[in-house]
């Protein structure tokens, strides 16, 4: 891994998890990467900009006001330096401020007036991550574009245990690298399915599952990040397409997101098949909404729906298959049974249920294939998601070449 000569610009709002950006520091510049520190004033009570300064061997900067800075318009020569703009820990005031387009400080200035990618570590109480203000605000973001990164699940300042955790700084170190560094699927064509599928039952019912396509989307932008050309199948979500993700089509149906799958996958080089679709549907679906009759039970008849995977795995021609496995129970036994089963290449599997899974901000992921098990430890969707697209290019270069 290098950041070799790489601009990166370290944002640092006011919360505890503040001292972690000092070896964020360090763990940036031991691969190579040029280092700026901008802080807010709420950041300097919990570190100092010596500190920081010593760390990055930069002049630290703080204030939009700082006469000599700004007599050569600091700020926009802050924007234009660098390449990736990290901001760690961003407080839930910073990503309000962020979400408004607010620029009453130099660290939103600089992100206003800079064009480059910009990655929010998100870092609070568990309940406030968990405030519908706080998840509308970061919709927003990532709606714009904005790369978020975290947060983690785990122990907090506070003596709280819930998601609201930055991630560790290797792990942040890992997400630049990942945006800067090695592009392990350049020149690959990916395919990632995502979300549920329903099934019309009458025009104003359906039969579904509890999937938000969260893990399929961060899969699908891990991938963009890895230089693949990336198309996303969607089912019926509420999620901006991710950035970098060059198609995406929008499907309901089980069958419907077959037809799209098969379609996407004539020249690709890997298929991901992270959505959760539904095994049956209605047999038939009736045309005018079915009344309640007292008393009366209502019985619908299942068929089968098609086999997304089967299908690609009966191919003469197919792309790397990498299926996934969600379990409430025996998740080992049925992720085995499924990769054998199907022929697949690799297979993902998880258990849903108790906060993993549907839902819910983090997971965890089992691998397995013909080298064995890995494990991934639960982490947010969106750490998770590019470890596995590592591991994926890895087996894939080691198979296809």
């Amino acid at each position: 891994m290098s950041l070799a000569q790489r601009r990166i610009l370290l944002g640092v709002s006011g919360g505890i998890a503040a001292y972690k950006s000092c070896e964020l520091v360090r763990r940036l510049r031991d691969l190579g990467a040029e280092v700026r520190v901008v802080m807010t004033e709420g950041a300097t009570h919990f570190v100092s900009a010596t500190t920081f300064q010593a760390l990055s061997g930069q002049p630290v900067r703080m204030s939009l006001w700082d006469a000599e800075a700004e007599a050569a318009m600091g700020h926009i020569e802050l924007a234009r330096w660098a390449e990736r703009i990290l901001i760690a820990p961003a407080s839930a005031d910073l990503i309000a401020r962020l979400a408004h387009g607010l620029a009453n400080d130099l660290l939103t200035t600089v992100c206003l007036a800079s064009a480059a990618p910009l990655y929010v570590a998100p870092a609070m109480n568990q309940q406030m991550w968990a405030h519908p203000a706080v998840q509308a605000n970061v919709d927003t973001l990532r709606q714009r574009g904005v790369h978020l990164l975290g947060p983690a699940s785990g122990d907090q300042a506070c003596g709280d245990i819930g998601s609201g955790r930055m991630l560790e700084p290797m792990e942040l170190r890992e997400a630049m690298v990942a945006s800067l560094g090695h592009a392990v699927l350049r020149g690959r064509k990916v395919v990632v399915s995502a979300g549920p599928t329903y099934e019309d039952i009458d025009p104003v019912r359906f039969i579904g599952n509890r999937s938000s396509g969260r893990m399929g989307f961060a899969v699908a932008e891990a991938a963009a990040q890895a230089g693949a050309e990336v198309t996303l199948v969607a089912g019926p979500v509420s999620l901006a397409t991710p950035p970098g993700v060059a198609h995406r089509v929008d499907v309901r149906s089980a069958t419907q997101m077959r037809d799209a799958v098969v379609a996407a996958t004539a020249n690709a080089d890997i298929y991901i098949g992270a959505a959760a679709v539904g095994d049956y549907r209605p047999a038939e679906v009736s045309d005018h909404k079915i009344k309640k009759r007292d008393g009366a039970a209502l019985e619908l008849s299942l068929a089968e729906n098609p086999d997304i995977l089967g299908t690609l795995a009966a191919q003469t021609v197919r792309p790397f298959l990498v299926g996934f496995a969600a379990e409430t129970h025996d998740v080992e036994r049925y992720a085995r049974d499924k990769l054998a089963r199907k022929g697949l290449d690799m297979i993902a599997a998880n258990q849903v249920g108790g906060g993993l899974g549907f839902e819910a901000a983090d997971n965890a992921l089992t691998l397995y294939g013909p080298e064995g098990a890995i494990e991934l430890p639960r982490a947010s969707k969106t750490e998770l998601a590019r470890q596995l697209v590592a591991k994926i290019a890895e087996r894939y270069a080691a198979v296809r070449g």
